[in-house]
């Protein structure tokens, strides 16, 4: 069928078993066989092989067997070889169980190949296998983008991974690059990028029937982050490689919504750039004139991302989409209130933050809305500009970013997500590494929303 799933009739069986299962589940077992269960306590992602000719071919534990993801450690848990899941708990989503199976089989292989091959799956009743095939794809794609280092996935790579993903659905693409950003208006993108070796550049994509409602997404497509002329620390730097996250996410988002064929009129924007340190990079005190004509004094050139959104962002009210959505590794600040597992997104639109969070609990895309709260507004009002890029106050460093872009957005509905975009150690379905979060989210209501 595909890398994850199997047909086969001949699969070995996998009993799940729930911590509160788990001694009558071994009490079935023949009385030579219990010992290799003594240490099982059907904690997440546990497994005991057992013998060709017993109940069945492996124990599988799933902890309090609600957690859907748990099954994400048995594509490389189990040996290879195809897979059948044995009386499938009424708790578990077949679709969630089959997901995160698939996404637990991902490798980043380019430089490295992978130790072996996945266990498959073959998939449960109630399963719609093209449907998670896609998801689980364009999660990957996300993780690829992410995972691919900054000398072969700059501006002229990422631009090179768009264009190929626009092509394959037949959209219509617009590249802005280096000087040009000036001419056609968008000097804040051009700034952030100019120092670099590769040219700064705005990636558009358009596509869908025009008359259905317009849904503008825009990532993040910082390269690389050394920080600029306020240069990070080593440690700081060493993952930045990573800050495109939110462009591999927009990316993500928008090869699942064109291979659904939602009923929108798609346009993607990604400001693909790095901010290097250069005889031309641009400096604390300088101030930037935006796309919009408002003013920027530069605080702190490593406060770059807003920047380079501000001038997407208005790209893509210009032409009135009835919801825009960013997604973008903005701060440290949004790790510090939520750690690297829960995403936090904002929205002055309360329905439309219900939808969000009700999505993202049904997916399991863990979310959280976070406060555009009015009166960190001083924090970011520049003495000689209309705003600074960093606020002085070293609190709520990813509410007042949030405020920052929301002056980008005037009246368009709008959504902004501070994503970390990256796993900092193994997870059941969610290997180390690049990741997509939030976009699964996003896409379950956009369904909502558009079809159903």
């Amino acid at each position: 069928m595909n890398s994850f799933f199997s047909s086969s009739a001949s699969a070995r069986t996998v009993r799940l078993v729930s911590q509160a299962q788990r001694d009558d589940v071994v009490a079935q077992l023949p009385a030579a066989e219990r010992p290799l269960a003594a240490g099982f306590a059907g904690k997440p992602g546990q497994i005991v092989l057992l013998p060709s000719d017993s109940i069945c071919g492996a124990l599988f534990g799933i902890g309090n067997g609600e957690d859907a993801f748990a099954l994400g450690a048995a594509a490389f848990g189990l040996p290879e070889g195809d897979w059948q899941i044995d009386d499938m708990p009424d708790a578990l989503n077949p679709g969630l169980v089959s997901l995160a199976w698939a996404l637990g089989s991902y490798r980043f292989t380019l430089f490295k190949a992978a130790e072996r091959e996945p266990a498959r799956l073959v998939p449960p009743a109630g399963t719609d296998i093209t449907e998670i095939t896609s998801i689980a794809s364009a999660a990957m794609l996300t993780r690829d983008l992410v995972n691919s280092p900054a000398d072969i996935m700059g501006p002229e790579g990422l631009e090179a991974a768009f264009r190929k993903l626009g092509k394959q659905h037949g959209a219509k693409l617009t590249v802005t690059k280096g000087d040009a950003l000036l001419k056609q208006n968008f000097p804040m993108i051009h700034a952030v990028g100019r120092a670099a070796g590769e040219a700064p550049r705005l990636l558009e994509l358009e596509w869908g029937d025009p008359t259905h409602p317009r849904l503008a997404l825009v990532g993040k497509g910082v390269c690389f982050d050394s920080g600029g002329l306020d240069l990070k620390p080593a440690a700081g730097m060493r993952w930045m490689k990573k800050d495109m996250g939110g462009a591999a996410n927009a990316m993500g988002l928008a090869q699942l919504v064109m291979a659904a064929k939602l009923p929108v009129r798609l346009h993607v924007l990604v400001p693909a750039v790095e901010n290097a340190v250069g005889a031309d990079a641009f400096r604390p005190g300088d101030i930037l004139v935006s796309r919009q004509g408002i003013t920027v004094e530069i605080d702190n050139t490593d406060a770059e991302g807003r920047l380079v959104l501000g001038d997407a962002l208005s790209r893509a009210v210009e032409d009135k989409p009835d919801l825009l959505i960013d997604f973008a590794t903005l701060t440290g600040a949004a790790r510090v209130a939520l750690g690297p597992e829960v995403m936090p997104f904002y929205t002055d639109d309360e329905a439309l933050a219900a939808e969000i969070s009700a999505a993202g609990t049904a997916v399991s895309d863990p979310l959280w809305r976070m406060p555009l709260w009015d009166g960190y507004e001083r924090e970011i009002e520049g003495d000689i500009s209309d705003i600074v890029n960093s606020a002085a106050m070293p609190l709520a460093g990813s509410i007042t970013a949030a405020l920052f872009l929301r002056r980008f957005v005037g009246t368009s509905k709008w959504v902004h997500f501070d994503i970390f975009g990256w796993n900092l150690k193994d997870r059941p379905g969610r290997p180390k590494g690049g990741e997509m979060q939030g976009a699964r989210a996003v896409y379950q209501m956009l369904k909502q929303r558009f079809v159903n």
